[in-house]
């Protein structure tokens, strides 16, 4: 940190410039490569070069293989080094795969979040032009209009009303005011209101800043670690959670109760203890963390296919889950090309003098662009050559009005266009279409009438009114004493197909709902015209007047939330989830980043404002809800095969461990060595790891389907259940039948234990019959793969390095037959099950 600049805020413009090496006119690319070299990126986070080294050794980081590594270790120097080998040997091939999938997985995510930078607009080569906000350096002149993020520690230079939202860095809940200007050293953060904060983002007005310190030397940088908000849990990464305390528990009393017994019968300790460790890593499913990561990463691959970016890969589960949609208007149910249908005095008749005024108004803005403006210039244009702009107060989220201060000859003129209501707030007087101007309270519920009959045929209602002024600067609160003229109608067109798609979100499980600043008279209007049933509407005044717990009994039933403040979007979405629903909210405003954070899946647009893209968990590239519909269905197929393996995984690993923790009790050998547990796991880990390439049926998609602990346990005893059957089956056939010796009883039990694991897969990844459903290619493949290897392992030079040994004829027609009844039973009980679950 320079510390000629360690009291930025208390020396003038430039003198801050030449400590930074800039000039007002902004850097050249040259001087922004050397900046990039001496300062490093902007950027919170490091680039650690031992990513991959770290995700490697992340793998082996489980209490229960690293204990598992220390005693194979001993055991090398305490007995017969080749077993102890073997073991580690194969949690070392079980770790490598495992990083292998995390980091293609961590790889395409970062390549897909590089598609929704967060931009902004700086000086460079005396231009404007936009870059990344990783690539600002100190010296860098930026250029902020609202919605921007700040992408460093800043000293303003220029700015028109500019209002700051602070809360994360100062806690201060409403905007702060920004001003050029020095002021004392000892002036506390929260007051130095000429400078801005990286972190922060622009409310209201414009501005023109320096740029001082960036990445970890900013103020929000020096607290990062402190301000970093974890991301919420997400419901499906809380079910696992809670999955993995509950298998902890079972593994934990599994472990001490078997090499409890098998000391107690005399058998080696260290031996015992290597077996009842290897039991606890065959209970747990050890890729879940990788298979997870991969399911997630292909899930965003195949969104971004469909032109939907996951910024936070958890929020994909959510996705899939949500059954309430809610969304703005504009854009969305609209076709956001707002047209102007006319401009009307107060009598009701068009008017070119209004539609002058407002275009006026309209041709003059700075800053924020707009879609009303934009229709209001393309409509008409006028000569306004006299017209002479001097001074702007820009439209923000509290007034809702834009006024800007002209010069006509010799006359001073302010003009302002905005929400109806915030107009007549500020008017005292109306001007009558033959050009008197009378007192405006006679006319109040004139003009009310004229607006909601406006508004009854869908059209959105502006308000356009003027006032004689005598000086060239004028600011907000000069905003008084102003004469009403007439009213902008506006018309947006419903989007064609709108009504289709909203069927498709319906037909999904998904309630939409439409959250609108617009008036209820619009708000019905459009509803009604994009076919959404019977509109029960709350309006922002009726919602004030409601307690959280009766807001509670009527949001579920409401579906137009019309003439809403900006802070009360987030009361609705958050009263949304209370009553036990997953809430996605799509908003690209400045006033949408709350009710963004508050959603379980907030959803924004690539055009969107930047404090809308960073709060936002998914982002459009297109705002059309037919790609959210795609990107639902996907994240449902995600959240389906992630719960297949959870599925697969715990119900064979429960069933295989528990019969083995129980043989081992009878026999006077152990049923499986320590490495050959491991293998077994290994190989029967392998096909669930093209979980993610799977086909997924239809009725999986069509709804939403959360993360059920309980579901998930029933499905673990019954199956597990089942899966002992079978290996009690194949032990008694073993013994009894074939009269095994020690080390045919394992190839044996081995050969059944993998081919019935891995073949079972397919019969458990789907409710409908095997035959009906089809697993997906790759997932086949590994299947036929690994049972093939079961098959022809023990006829291979390493059995006996492996301890097992070839078996006869007559032992494969056994135990192809116990496997062949096992499929069959498998297809009756889940049939059973499923009724069972839905009865």
């Amino acid at each position: 940190m320079n510390p000629q600049l360690s009291t930025f805020w208390s020396l003038a413009a430039d003198r801050v410039l030449a400590q930074v090496k800039s000039t007002a006119a902004g850097l050249s690319s040259q001087d922004a490569k050397q900046h990039v070299s001496e300062y490093g990126a902007n950027s919170l986070k490091q680039k650690h070069k031992s990513n991959s080294l770290t995700l490697l050794l992340n793998q082996f980081k489980s209490p229960i293989i690293l204990i598992l590594i220390f005693a194979a270790v001993l055991s090398i120097f305490l007995k017969d080094a080749a077993d102890a080998i073997v073991i580690l040997a194969i949690v070392l091939i079980s770790g490598l795969l495992g990083f292998w999938q995390e980091r293609g997985a961590t790889n395409a995510v970062e390549k897909l979040l590089a598609l929704v930078q967060v931009k902004a607009t700086v000086l460079r080569d005396g231009k404007s032009q936009e870059i990344p906000n990783e690539e600002v350096v100190p010296g860098d002149i930026v250029l902020l209009n609202a919605g921007d993020s700040i992408p460093g520690d800043c000293l303003i230079l220029e700015s028109k009303d500019l209002s700051v939202n602070e809360a994360a860095l100062t806690g201060e809940t409403y905007p702060a005011d920004k001003l050029s200007g020095v002021l004392p050293a000892e002036t506390d953060l929260g007051k130095r209101t000429n400078i801005l904060y990286m972190g922060t983002n622009v409310i209201s007005g414009t501005g023109k800043a320096v740029v001082v310190y960036t990445g970890k030397e900013t103020e929000f940088g020096k607290v990062s670690e402190r301000l970093k908000l974890r991301p919420p849990e997400t419901e499906f990464e809380a079910g696992l959670t809670k999955f993995g305390y509950f298998l902890m528990e079972v593994t934990l009393i599994l472990v001490v109760l078997i090499f409890a017994a098998n000391v107690y019968l005399k058998r080696p300790v260290l031996e015992s203890f290597l077996f009842s460790l290897a039991l606890a890593v065959g209970l747990t499913p050890q890729l879940l963390p990788a298979i997870v990561s991969l399911n997630l990463s292909r899930g965003a691959k195949q969104m971004a296919n469909k032109q939907v970016i996951v910024k936070r890969l958890a929020a994909i589960e959510n996705f899939g889950s949500m059954n309430v949609f809610c969304t703005d208007k504009t854009g969305t149910l609209t076709e956001g090309d707002v047209k102007i249908h006319s401009a009307v005095d107060v009598d009701g008749k068009e008017s070119d003098r209004v539609l002058l005024y407002a275009y006026l108004n309209a041709a003059s803005e700075s800053g924020y662009v707009n879609p009303i403006d934009q229709a209001i210039r393309q409509h008409k244009t006028f000569d306004i050559s006299g017209y002479q702009k001097l001074d702007e107060v820009p439209y923000d989220f509290n007034r809702k009005r834009l006024s800007i201060l002209f010069k006509q000859e010799n006359t001073h003129l302010i003009v302002t266009k905005g929400a109806l209501k915030n107009i007549l707030d500020v008017c005292s007087t109306v001007e009558t279409g033959d050009g008197k101007t009378i007192d405006i309270a006679p006319q109040q519920d004139k003009i009310q009438q004229r607006a909601e009959e406006l508004g009854s045929k869908g059209f959105r209602v502006l308000g356009v009114a003027y006032r004689n002024f005598d000086r060239d600067s004028f600011s907000k609160d000069d905003e008084t004493n102003m004469t009403f003229m007439g009213y902008l109608a506006l018309f947006d067109p419903p989007k064609p197909g709108i009504a289709d798609t909203l069927k498709d979100l319906v037909a999904l499980g998904i309630t939409p709902k439409m959250i609108t600043g617009d008036s209820r008279a619009v708000a019905i209007s459009i509803i009604q015209q994009v076919g959404l049933p019977k509109p029960k509407v709350l309006t922002g005044a009726e919602l004030q007047k409601l307690s959280d717990e009766a807001l509670l009994h009527r949001v579920g039933e409401t579906n137009v939330f019309a003439e809403v403040e900006p802070n009360q979007k987030e009361r609705i979405i958050i009263a949304l989830k209370k009553a036990g629903n997953v809430v996605g909210y799509l908003g690209d405003g400045i006033n949408d980043a709350s009710a963004l954070h508050a959603a379980d899946v907030g959803i924004s647009v690539e055009s969107a404002v930047d404090v809308a893209k960073e709060a936002a968990d998914i982002v459009l590239m297109e705002k059309d809800l037919n790609v959210l519909v795609e990107g639902v269905k996907e994240g449902r197929v995600t959240f389906a095969n992630t719960l297949k393996y959870v599925f697969m995984a715990t119900s064979a690993n429960f069933g295989n461990m528990f019969s083995m923790a129980g043989i081992s009790l009878f026999l006077p050998f152990l049923p499986l060595l320590p490495s050959q547990i491991l293998l077994t796991n290994l190989l029967t880990d392998f096909p669930e790891m093209t979980i993610a390439t799977d086909r997924v049926d239809k009725e999986l998609v069509n709804k939403p389907r959360r993360m059920d602990i309980k579901f998930i346990r029933k499905f673990m005893l019954v199956f597990g259940l089942l899966s002992s059957v079978f290996d009690y089956l194949t032990f008694g056939a073993l013994i009894f039948l074939l009269h095994a010796n020690e080390a045919q009883f394992r190839t044996g039990w081995f050969m059944e234990s993998v081919i019935s694991a891995s073949i079972i897969v397919l019969v458990i990844r789907t409710r409908q019959s095997i035959l009906a459903s089809k697993p997906g290619k790759y997932l086949l493949m590994a299947t036929i793969a690994i049972v093939t290897i079961a098959l022809f392992l023990p006829y291979t030079p390493v059995a006996s390095l492996l301890g097992f040994q070839s078996l006869p004829l007559e032992f494969l027609l056994v135990l192809a037959a116990i496997v062949g009844l096992y499929i069959l039973c498998a297809e009756t009980v889940k049939r059973v099950f499923y009724q069972h679950i839905h009865s």
